[in-house]
Protein backbone atom coordinates (compact mmCIF):
# COMPACT_ATOMS: atom_id res chain seq x y z
CA UNK A 1 0.00 0.00 0.00
CA UNK A 2 1.33 3.35 -1.28
CA UNK A 3 0.77 6.39 1.63
CA UNK A 4 0.72 10.24 0.89
CA UNK A 5 2.01 11.65 3.73
CA UNK A 6 1.69 15.49 3.77
CA UNK A 7 3.93 18.49 5.80
CA UNK A 8 1.22 20.88 6.20
CA UNK A 9 -2.46 20.73 4.49
CA UNK A 10 -2.36 21.62 0.38
CA UNK A 11 -3.71 24.54 -0.86
CA UNK A 12 -5.48 24.96 -4.07
CA UNK A 13 -2.44 26.22 -5.58
CA UNK A 14 -0.30 23.81 -4.54
CA UNK A 15 -2.21 21.09 -6.24
CA UNK A 16 -2.12 22.71 -9.82
CA UNK A 17 -0.18 21.24 -12.31
CA UNK A 18 3.28 23.20 -12.63
CA UNK A 19 4.06 24.31 -16.57
CA UNK A 20 7.37 23.03 -17.84
CA UNK A 21 9.94 25.13 -17.83
CA UNK A 22 10.21 26.41 -21.83
CA UNK A 23 13.63 26.23 -23.25
CA UNK A 24 14.27 28.68 -26.08
CA UNK A 25 15.76 27.14 -29.23
CA UNK A 26 18.79 29.78 -28.95
CA UNK A 27 19.72 28.14 -25.25
CA UNK A 28 18.91 24.76 -26.48
CA UNK A 29 21.38 25.26 -29.46
CA UNK A 30 24.30 26.28 -27.78
CA UNK A 31 24.61 23.47 -25.30
CA UNK A 32 28.11 21.87 -26.58
CA UNK A 33 28.81 21.10 -30.80
CA UNK A 34 24.82 20.53 -30.89
CA UNK A 35 23.64 21.39 -34.83
CA UNK A 36 19.98 21.25 -36.21
CA UNK A 37 19.43 18.48 -38.53
CA UNK A 38 16.92 17.86 -41.28
CA UNK A 39 16.00 14.59 -42.94
CA UNK A 40 13.15 14.38 -46.12
CA UNK A 41 11.21 10.38 -45.77
CA UNK A 42 11.49 10.84 -49.55
CA UNK A 43 9.74 7.47 -50.32
CA UNK A 44 6.30 6.32 -50.07
CA UNK A 45 6.96 4.14 -47.01
CA UNK A 46 6.89 4.72 -43.49
CA UNK A 47 10.04 5.11 -41.24
CA UNK A 48 11.57 4.47 -37.87
CA UNK A 49 14.11 7.50 -37.31
CA UNK A 50 16.97 6.82 -34.38
CA UNK A 51 19.56 8.30 -32.66
CA UNK A 52 21.18 6.80 -29.80
CA UNK A 53 24.35 8.98 -28.58
CA UNK A 54 26.76 8.95 -25.97
CA UNK A 55 25.33 12.23 -24.67
CA UNK A 56 22.73 9.66 -23.26
CA UNK A 57 20.27 11.60 -25.97
CA UNK A 58 17.22 9.32 -26.92
CA UNK A 59 15.11 10.22 -30.32
CA UNK A 60 13.01 7.66 -32.02
CA UNK A 61 10.10 8.88 -34.32
CA UNK A 62 7.84 7.45 -36.94
CA UNK A 63 8.17 9.66 -40.06
CA UNK A 64 5.24 10.14 -42.57
CA UNK A 65 6.07 9.60 -46.50
CA UNK A 66 7.29 12.79 -48.33
CA UNK A 67 7.81 14.83 -44.58
CA UNK A 68 10.68 16.15 -43.15
CA UNK A 69 11.71 16.21 -39.63
CA UNK A 70 13.66 18.69 -37.86
CA UNK A 71 15.74 17.65 -34.75
CA UNK A 72 18.61 18.66 -32.92
CA UNK A 73 22.13 15.79 -32.58
CA UNK A 74 25.28 16.46 -31.75
CA UNK A 75 28.11 16.55 -34.80
CA UNK A 76 29.57 13.15 -34.07
CA UNK A 77 25.65 11.05 -33.56
CA UNK A 78 24.09 9.15 -36.44
CA UNK A 79 20.85 8.59 -37.71
CA UNK A 80 19.55 4.94 -38.19
CA UNK A 81 17.10 4.86 -40.58
CA UNK A 82 14.35 1.88 -40.52
CA UNK A 83 12.10 1.10 -43.25
CA UNK A 84 9.03 -1.34 -43.53
CA UNK A 85 5.95 -2.35 -40.81
CA UNK A 86 6.91 -1.79 -36.85
CA UNK A 87 6.87 -5.55 -36.77
CA UNK A 88 9.78 -5.98 -38.99
CA UNK A 89 11.69 -3.15 -39.92
CA UNK A 90 15.11 -3.39 -41.97
CA UNK A 91 17.84 -0.91 -41.27
CA UNK A 92 18.42 0.97 -44.50
CA UNK A 93 20.41 3.91 -43.56
CA UNK A 94 22.39 4.85 -41.16
CA UNK A 95 23.57 8.67 -41.91
CA UNK A 96 25.92 11.12 -40.21
CA UNK A 97 24.41 13.89 -38.56
CA UNK A 98 26.89 16.29 -39.62
CA UNK A 99 25.10 15.49 -43.24
CA UNK A 100 22.18 16.07 -42.50
CA UNK A 101 22.61 19.75 -40.89
CA UNK A 102 20.19 22.32 -41.56
CA UNK A 103 21.15 25.46 -43.79
CA UNK A 104 21.14 27.85 -41.22
CA UNK A 105 23.82 26.05 -38.85
CA UNK A 106 26.17 26.17 -42.26
CA UNK A 107 28.32 29.39 -42.22
CA UNK A 108 29.26 30.34 -46.00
Amino acid sequence: MIQTIWSKEPDAKSLQPKTPKKISQTQFSQRGDRIQCCYINRTAQFQIVRISSASSDFLERAVLPRTRLLFEADLDDYLEIHTGNPICSILSDKIPCHRLAHRKDHTP
